[in-house]
This record gives C-alpha cells, sequence and structure tokens, in this order.
C-alpha cells in the first residue's frame, strides 16, 4: 500500500447579494462568498488537498473560471469531481481534515451539516470528515472580516 496526502487552501472575500455555502450548507449571514462557482472556500480547499494527493493539478484546472458553462456551479460538483479521479488513479480517500478561518459568522454549529454534505460528495463517512474553525484574531483581512479562508488536508491510500 502507497500512502498520499495533499493539503489545500483557498480564500474568498465577502460579496453582497450571495448566499454564504460553507460545505455545501447555506450559513445565515450578512454576506455571501464572490466567486465563479458557489465560492464554497471550505470545499474548494478539500477539492484542492484531494487533487494534491493524487498528484492533480488544482481545481482552476478542471473548473476553471473563464468556462461560463460552470458559473455558479455547487462546490459539492468539485468534491464529486476530486472523488471521481481519486477512484480512477486506484486511490482511496481515508479521511479529510479542514480549519475555517474567520471572525464571523460562528459556523461550528452548521458543522455536523456541512461533514454529512462533504461526506455525501466524496462517497465516505462523517466521521471522516474533521471541521474545525478558528479566528484571525483581528488581524489581516479575515480580521477586518472582509473574508474567509480554509485550509485542509486530505489522506489517500492506494493499494
Amino acid at each position: 500500500m502507497k500512502f498520499r496526502s495533499g493539503i489545500g487552501y483557498d480564500v474568498h472575500q465577502f460579496a453582497d447579494d450571495r448566499k454564504l455555502i460553507l460545505g455545501g450548507v447555506e450559513i445565515p449571514h450578512t454576506q455571501g462568498l464572490s466567486g465563479h462557482s458557489d465560492a464554497d472556500v471550505l470545499s474548494h480547499a478539500i477539492a484542492d488537498a484531494v487533487l494534491g494527493a493524487i498528484g492533480e493539478p488544482d481545481i482552476g484546472y478542471w473548473f476553471p473560471p473563464s468556462d461560463e458553462s460552470i458559473e455558479g456551479i455547487s462546490s459539492l460538483k468539485i468534491l464529486e469531481k476530486a472523488a471521481e479521479l481519486t477512484r480512477e488513479k486506484g486511490g482511496e480517500l481515508q479521511n479529510i481534515d479542514s480549519t475555517l478561518i474567520c471572525e464571523a459568522p460562528r459556523v461550528m454549529p452548521f458543522a455536523d451539516a456541512m461533514k454529512e454534505q462533504i461526506a455525501a460528495a466524496l462517497q465516505i463517512k462523517p466521521d471522516e470528515v474533521g471541521i474545525k474553525a478558528t479566528t484571525n484574531e483581528t488581524m489581516g483581512f479575515v480580521g477586518r472580516k472582509e473574508g474567509i479562508a480554509a485550509l485542509a488536508v486530505a489522506s489517500v491510500v492506494f493499494h
């Protein structure tokens, strides 16, 4: 067996008149995130971690912002593609660990629902998805409440 891991990072700035989607779940907030897709920063970081673990390019390669046909796409579809590519390469996703970094809103009340959505898209169990949250202690763009960042790690085994 061969074990591989990948890391993902993503950031999106807040935008008016958009829903805030994190981990496939709509989170009540005064603003959403700006992006070509639904701007689900958590799902994007996870997808990049999975793609990195299997040696593939990032989500911008698979879902380029220049492709108007995918504007507004659910980021759960991006996760599904990452999982599909993993299986095609003979890999089995073992687990995800992730961290959301934002001053607001409070996201942990929605962690179980996010785990369910992410796990379903990746075809793993919810307890194989870790979600944590922290602030940036009021420093930088996150601290100024200009956006949200996310980090993720994915572990894949090849039999």
